[in-house]
This record gives C-alpha cells, sequence and structure tokens, in this order.
C-alpha cells in the first residue's frame, strides 16, 4: 500500500503551476530525487496548505528514509512477500532470502510530521490518515503496533458521526465516503495485518476485526475474520466454528465461511461435520 502512494499525484482541473513542475520532475528523478526538495521549499512558501504539496512533502521524506536489506529465513514467504532468491544450505535445507525495506528514524519522523500537517489542515480526508497508517504498517514489519493504533482511533472518529469524511477519486476529485466504503477499507487493513504472517500481525488483525465487528455486527467479513483468527493463530477450531455458523446465519452461501468450516471440521477430525459443510459448499 506504501508503494501505490509513490505515484505521481493526480492532475486535477485546477491543477497548479508548482503541482505541473513537480511532476515533471518526478518523472524524471523520482520523489526524492535531485531539485524535488528545493521545488517542495518553495511551493511551501507560496501555498503552504495545498494538499498536493503536502502529500508530496510526506513522499519525499519517505523515499529519502527508505533503503534495503537483505535477510535470510527458513521461511517460504516472510510478511507476505515472496523471497527473492531461494538457496540450498550444507544440510539441503531450504534458505529463503528477501529484500526488506529499513528506514532513516530522522527523515521517517520528518515523514511523519508531513503527513500529521496534512491530517490537520484537511481532517476528513481518509487518504491522509491512511497515508500515515501506511507508512507505519511499511516501518513496523512484524509488529504493526502504532498502525493498529492508528487505525483503532479512526474507526472511533469515524463512526463518531461528527463531520463528512472524503476520498480521492478520479481526476483528483473528493467523494464522500459512506459506511459502507469504510468497513470494505478497513476490511483491506485486516487482510493486510493478517498477511504479514506474524503473531503480532494475527493479533492486529483480530483486535482491528473485533473493534470493526462492535460497530458492523452484521457484516461477514469481520465475523469471518474473528473465526479464522481462531482457526489459524489459535488452532481453537470449534471456536472458529462457532464464528463461521455465525456468517453462515447471515449469509448462508458465504463461500469463504463454508471453505474454512471444511477445514476446520477436517482439523478435528470429523468427517460428519466436514461431509455437512462440504454439502452447503455445493
Amino acid at each position: 500500500m506504501v508503494a501505490a502512494t509513490l505515484l505521481c499525484i493526480a492532475a486535477t482541473a485546477q491543477e497548479s503551476e508548482f503541482l505541473r513542475r513537480y511532476n515533471v520532475l518526478v518523472g524524471r528523478v523520482g520523489p526524492a530525487g535531485l531539485g524535488v526538495e528545493t521545488l517542495l521549499d518553495n511551493w511551501s512558501k507560496e501555498e503552504p496548505d495545498n494538499p498536493d504539496q503536502l502529500v508530496a512533502r510526506f513522499h519525499y521524506y519517505i523515499v529519502k528514509s527508505q533503503g534495503t536489506e537483505i535477510v535470510n529465513r527458513r521461511d517460504a514467504k516472510y510478511l507476505g512477500l515472496a523471497p527473492v532468491l531461494s538457496l540450498k544450505d550444507s544440510t539441503g535445507t531450504d534458505v529463503h532470502y528477501y529484500e526488506l525495506l529499513t528506514y532513516d528514524e530522522a527523515l521517517f519522523a520528518e515523514a511523519l510530521k508531513a503527513a500529521d500537517k496534512a491530517i490537520a489542515v484537511y481532517p476528513e480526508r481518509l487518504d491522509f490518515r491512511f497515508m500515515k497508517a501506511n507508512a507505519y504498517l511499511s516501518y513496523e514489519r512484524e509488529s504493526p503496533d502504532m498502525a493498529l493504533s492508528n487505525l483503532i482511533a479512526l474507526v472511533h472518529e469515524f463512526m463518531s458521526g461528527s463531520g463528512e469524511w472524503v476520498y480521492p477519486q478520479d481526476a483528483g476529485a473528493v467523494s464522500p465516503v459512506d459506511k459502507e466504503t469504510f468497513a470494505q477499507l478497513m476490511q483491506e487493513y485486516c487482510y493486510s495485518f493478517y498477511s504479514l504472517g506474524t503473531p503480532s500481525g494475527y493479533e492486529a488483525f483480530y483486535k482491528l476485526s473485533v473493534k470493526m465487528n462492535s460497530f458492523y455486527p452484521k457484516n461477514t467479513d469481520f465475523l469471518c475474520n474473528i473465526g479464522s483468527y481462531h482457526m489459524v493463530a489459535q488452532n481453537n477450531c470449534k471456536t472458529a466454528l462457532k464464528y463461521y455458523d455465525k456468517v453462515l446465519k447471515i449469509k448462508p452461501d458465504d463461500y469463504s465461511a463454508l471453505n474454512n468450516s471444511v477445514l476446520a471440521a477436517r482439523k478435528l477430525k470429523n468427517p460428519k461435520l466436514e461431509k455437512k459443510y462440504m454439502k452447503m459448499l455445493k
């Protein structure tokens, strides 16, 4: 998700000269290349609260703060990533190599300052909230505590019903965000936490799913998430099935709940129960 934010800022019908110059320059040298900081300084003097300028400054410091390192692990997948290289050691055991992002602390802090200013000036913009959460998610790797904390706070703020929230659409325009769309966006973060495949990632997946379920008790995605947490992270298939059954009461043909119920019954070595869910799956 962080990588997706590093594209040139979308042009609008009211594109400023600074934005035009920025996009041209970034197209040549990248978001943190030579001359970008000078352009941003001049832009901020003329348009200190311009949202495009604030996003551009965030991108500058995020990219400038990033480095890479290669780590090796036995896992065939790590943090949701596929290895860049796999070899065998002297015993014939597979060793997988992963290229991971690293961050310079001081520059990353500057990126967060830019994000915080954007949020302060435009508190209704969900994309600015996500911009900060995405940065934390990439920065924290195995333990997305700050990303989770930011998202939980955002859920409470959004569900309080105070103010109108917006999200950018095509051509830079912003549109109101309803509760259904917000739930879909939060489900994407649930999936991102789950995909980390780490104990802390699973805990963040669970906590965000539980929080969303408290506001969306009939949303089958979050109920299914809670079931999957119990099955995968806790190895508690009985509890998992209770949540999958709650999903099926709301949506009898829910493929994820049915498929996961089959897997849970299989792990419990209960052929009768497995047959029951297999029949429903068909």
